[in-house]
């Protein structure tokens, strides 16, 4: 009992969803998620989003949070709990946040950045084309903002489960649902006529972003939305990095892990969807088709000219929507750390103090790389998965590293481990805790011992390069 008190937990399941969506809620949905969409034909790629999200995430979503509770450890030492010969498992799940945390704190400095220039008159600089590689190719700003982002993030895992954690999710989660909703509903307000006479509205946008569109449609090209779409909702739902074992394991026996995990998926979904109305709603007005096939660099280098061609409200606009990106990025980098942290105080039995330095340390020593990495570390490399003519730097292996190889591979194992060593009673007896109802259960044991597995290893193949689209 003891140690349960010294690890923390969270006071009740509104603290544990909003904290496990504020997990979710990041980067990948308001920065990944609206790109992908965009490249992937906007509805098409929704649909397959929501049916892998209503079977395949669940099925991760459920087998981690359940590990979490069920064994009250964090990852590096709940698998071995579970079953000791896979063990290993737990290792990768905690070198994984560790590899992560470098360089999303580095991302979040760039979203400081952005949102100090919208702050501090600098809108217009930023409009520019040069502005963001500029920025990332100086030496000392990137350092100073990826410094602030991580102290935050350091700030609020340090203060504890529920007096960090747990209170920072519950004020920040609701501003930003209310925050993005603003500016969604903005989104569709919009027209402009571009230079040829032709006039574009926010509510075009929005139909190229929600309607499938089939035509064309290749067996290669749906394999591409596919694959697409199942790399998204590793970053979209926090699994496979140790996290929601992490968060899973402050969760109480009397909570409702069914009505917890479906609130999680809604809310992560509605946001996932809700960056997108941001965000390609206001791009296909003002930039067209075209302006949508920009990619990763969507919100740092489209997103500003967007605002530029709002006038003096795309200053206000801009304010506001990098002010939710930054909450979003906090909320999950704290997550990312978290995992990290809960680690190294169970398997080393330290306090939360000594333990958030010396995951800080780490952090600050691989964020320093990972800054230099545009100028004094610079070097480029292609990497298997890389498309052709695009070259990867520090930041890009470190995420091809963590994301498209190591986290397949560590839920591969999980499956495996859940579906067929221990077989699947494990997660559904601590899901019916209490006499609960799990109207997904054949759904789940299909799709963990067999469905899930197959479709991570096609996963992983493409990511190798063994298989190209």
């Amino acid at each position: 009992m003891e140690k349960k008190q010294n690890r923390g937990s969270f006071t009740g399941s509104l603290g544990f969803v909003l904290s496990a969506a504020g997990s979710a809620v990041g980067l990948g949905n308001i920065w990944r998620f609206p790109y992908l969409a965009a490249k992937d034909g906007g509805g098409v790629f929704l649909l397959v989003y929501l049916i892998l999200a209503l079977t395949f995430g669940f099925t991760l979503l459920t087998t981690e949070i359940a590990i979490g509770r069920r064994t009250g450890q964090s990852p590096l030492t709940a698998y071995r709990v579970l079953y000791p010969k896979m063990g290993w498992l737990g290792l990768l799940a905690c070198v994984i946040p560790m590899l992560i945390l470098p360089y999303y704190s580095a991302i979040g400095g760039w979203v400081l950045k952005y949102l100090a220039a919208y702050l501090t008159g600098g809108a217009q600089a930023a409009v520019d084309s040069q502005y963001f590689t500029s920025f990332i190719t100086s030496t000392w700003s990137p350092i100073l903002w990826f410094l602030l982002f991580l102290g935050a993030t350091v700030f609020v895992v340090y203060s504890g489960v529920d007096s960090g954690i747990e209170r920072m999710s519950k004020i920040l989660m609701p501003v930003l649902l209310v925050l993005m909703l603003c500016i969604a509903c903005f989104s569709l307000t919009l027209s402009h006529t571009d230079e040829e006479g032709v006039t574009r509205t926010g509510l075009q946008g929005l139909l190229v972003y929600v309607v499938p569109n089939f035509e064309g449609m290749t067996l290669r090209k749906f394999l591409m939305v596919l694959t697409d779409a199942m790399g998204q909702l590793f970053y979209s739902i926090s699994v496979a990095m140790g996290i929601m074992i992490t968060y899973g394991s402050y969760v109480k026996k009397e909570t409702n892990l069914v009505k917890s995990v479906n609130q999680i998926e809604l809310f992560d979904t509605v946001v996932a969807f809700l960056a997108g109305m941001m965000i390609i709603p206001a791009v296909f007005v003002f930039s067209g088709a075209q302006g949508m096939s920009d990619g990763p660099t969507l919100m740092f280098r489209s997103l500003p000219k967007v605002f530029g061609a709002m006038g003096g409200v795309g200053v206000v606009v801009g304010v506001v929507f990098f002010l939710a990106v930054a909450f979003a990025a906090l909320t999950s980098s704290v997550s990312i750390m978290e995992a990290i942290v809960s680690s190294a105080m169970d398997q080393f039995h330290i306090s939360r103090k000594k333990a958030c330095i010396a995951v800080a340390l780490i952090a600050l020593a691989g964020g320093l790389v990972v800054c230099l990495g545009y100028n004094l570390f610079y070097f480029e490399w292609i990497l298997p998965n890389t498309p052709a003519g695009k070259n990867a730097q520090i930041l890009d292996i470190l995420d091809y590293i963590s994301n498209y190889v190591m986290m397949p591979v560590l839920s591969i194992g999980t499956c495996i481990l859940i579906g067929w060593i221990v077989k699947p009673k494990t997660i559904i007896e601590e899901v019916t805790l209490g006499g609960r109802r799990f109207r997904r259960e054949k759904l789940y044991v299909i799709m963990v011992k067999v469905v899930t597995p197959l479709l991570l290893f096609f996963l992983l193949l493409q990511s190798l390069g063994i298989i190209r689209f």
